[in-house]
């Protein structure tokens, strides 16, 4: 049985977190509500159940003053943050200072400059990338490894977590995920392997599957229906189950998926895809062992966007609940919420196509307004870097109506920029120090909040920030 912390640069400030949630009245567990801050705020309160401390969760959309303040009127003895707090820290220890709370953060985020808390659990304090080697839910396992090490189960949730933000973009998780990928393969509860790298491999049709398979764009058959049944239909393969209906990619054998997976690669190769494109069909897969066949959380990206569906429509509670087991209400719930997720995400997509994205000289940019939702305009964003008329070439940043005094800020990019110098949390951060806001994040992906009327400005601050970070 594995004994050693899953990260052990972390080991000491895991221990003091957990002695100090030991020594605790009550704990309030805060996280961010998006895919890793629900499986964060799980890892935490089934960690703190078996310890038998008592706890309770609360969600908050971003962690600012005001948030801070609600968080400390509640009067907990100790505030758990997971997935954010890092950025906060100054916010925080006025709090703390007075005496309101003592707080434990386990986060991955970028700390505030000059900030600091003794309860500070964070991969980038001992040099382990916090956006691509370790998530907030990683943070949290961590921690929770510390609390108990008979929560090696817990690696499960805290991979759907990684997968969630995004840290198997290079076709894998890696660093100090990787780690924890292997605790869980040795609990029993995951399996690694590789497999074709498209979503919904669990319970999408395949004609559908493959017509939705766009991060690696396969001409004639990614966003062709009618291509994608041609293309099947070539193939000797059973495609359709006794009653004709089509196959998901999970019904197939082994050797009809490697047929079908070969075919595709070498349909992309005739039409021209780059070889370095084509090596991103396949990737490695995360099965959750203990999730029945043939369901969103059977496979950890499938479980994070369901996950995403339902605390981005302000029902985290169905989130945390299915994280934390409730195969009952709670999935039911959130299968209905990841339906019309997707019908949103659908019309959201729609609506970029349809009034298209400003081009400055160093990032693109679109303004939805009220039209798409600020809680998914992130998401959306980086879908529309597969659409007509979006160059991948630069980062998307996208506009929402937050509240009528404030605008929400989204943005994306791709590795190939990141690995050019873009960061994305300090364009976020820098930016919207400028006009009177707050941002921050990852490389890759970050957001921001800022003053209504205030975007043409922060438009031309990021726009100079992004081409002095690219040269």
């Amino acid at each position: 049985m594995t004994t050693s912390p899953p990260v052990p640069e972390l080991a000491d400030r895991a221990a003091a977190c957990a002695d100090r949630l030991r020594a605790a009245d009550e704990v309030l567990v805060a996280s961010h509500i998006d895919a890793d801050g629900l499986t964060s705020a799980a890892v935490a309160s089934a960690a703190l159940e078996r310890a038998g401390i008592a706890h309770e969760q609360t969600f908050q959309k971003q962690l600012d003053a005001d948030a801070v303040a609600g968080i400390a009127a509640r009067e907990y003895d100790v505030v758990l943050f997971t997935d954010f707090g890092s950025g906060q820290l100054d916010d925080i220890a006025r709090h703390e200072e007075r005496g309101a709370f003592t707080p434990v953060v386990a986060d991955h985020h970028q700390p505030v400059e000059g900030a600091d808390t003794e309860y500070h659990l964070n991969p980038l304090l001992v040099g382990i990338d916090g956006a691509k080697e370790l998530s907030g839910a990683g943070a949290a396992y961590v921690l929770a490894r510390a609390l108990g090490e008979d929560n090696r189960d817990l690696a499960a949730t805290t991979v759907v977590g990684a997968v969630g933000d995004m840290q198997d973009s290079s076709g894998e998780l890696h660093g100090a995920n990787a780690a924890i990928v292997a605790e869980g393969v040795e609990a029993g509860v995951l399996a690694e392997g590789k497999d074709l790298a498209v979503y919904g491999k669990q319970t999408r049709p395949l004609p559908k599957l493959l017509e939705y398979a766009t991060d690696v764009f396969v001409p004639g058959i990614s966003n062709s229906q009618s291509g994608a049944i041609s293309f099947l239909e070539d193939l000797d393969v059973e495609t359709r189950d006794d009653e004709g209906d089509w196959k998901r990619w999970v019904d197939l054998t082994d050797d009809e998926r490697q047929t079908v997976a070969s075919a595709l690669v070498q349909h992309a190769v005739k039409r021209g895809v780059p070889a370095r494109k084509i090596d991103r069909l396949v990737g490695t897969t995360y099965t959750l062992l203990d999730e029945p066949s043939g369901t969103e959380l059977r496979d950890a990206s499938e479980f994070s966007t369901l996950l995403n569906a339902t605390a981005r429509y302000e029902r985290e509670d169905v989130g945390l609940a299915v994280c934390l087991g409730d195969r009952g209400a709670a999935l039911d719930t959130a299968r209905g919420l990841l339906r019309q997720h997707r019908r949103n995400l659908s019309e959201g997509l729609q609506w970029v196509k349809r009034h298209g994205v400003t081009h400055e000289d160093n990032l693109q940019w679109f303004d939805a307004g009220s039209e798409i939702r600020e809680t998914i305009v992130g998401i959306i964003a980086g879908m529309s870097m597969g659409a007509d008329g979006v160059d991948r070439s630069k980062p998307v940043i996208a506009f929402a109506e937050d509240t009528p005094e404030e605008t929400k800020v989204s943005s994306r990019g791709t590795g190939s920029l990141v690995r050019q110098g873009l960061d994305l949390s300090a364009v976020m951060s820098e930016a919207s120090a400028e006009v009177g806001g707050k941002g921050g994040g990852h490389d890759i992906a970050a957001g921001a909040t800022i003053p209504a009327g205030t975007e043409a400005a922060f438009v031309e601050a990021a726009d100079r920030i992004v081409g002095e970070q690219l040269g």
